[in-house]
């Protein structure tokens, strides 16, 4: 089983999905803007991921760029901001068992399929 931390109006996110369905693989979708992850949930995305929170942060929104552009947080405060500001997670993120990819690009994904 896969999950999808997925938003719709992205569209590698959506890219990622259809790449995910048309494998029939079996998917759990998570809207991480309305349900996001735990501090927890992040820390265990982010060893999956095997990238520290900064690096998964979506430097480019206006949040980053007026509260936390050029600071420099330690890991819990960076996974903080993204639990507080879903916002600023990159996506979409699929993990299955104890793996993860960023489906960026979306063919990422192939590495879990």
């Amino acid at each position: 089983m896969l999950t999808i931390y997925h938003n719709n109006r992205c569209s590698k996110s959506r890219q990622t999905l259809d790449l995910i369905n048309q494998a029939g693989q079996e998917v759990e979708v998570v809207e991480y803007l309305k349900t996001p992850p735990t501090a927890e949930e992040l820390r265990d995305i982010l060893q999956k991921l095997h990238m520290k929170p900064e690096q998964l942060l979506r430097k480019g929104e206006t949040i980053y760029k007026e509260k936390y552009k050029g600071k420099a947080l330690s890991d819990d405060e960076w996974i903080k901001a993204m639990v507080e500001n879903p916002v600023l997670i990159e996506r979409p993120i699929v993990v299955k068992d104890n793996k993860a990819v960023l489906g960026r690009p979306p063919e990422k994904v192939q590495e879990l399929l």
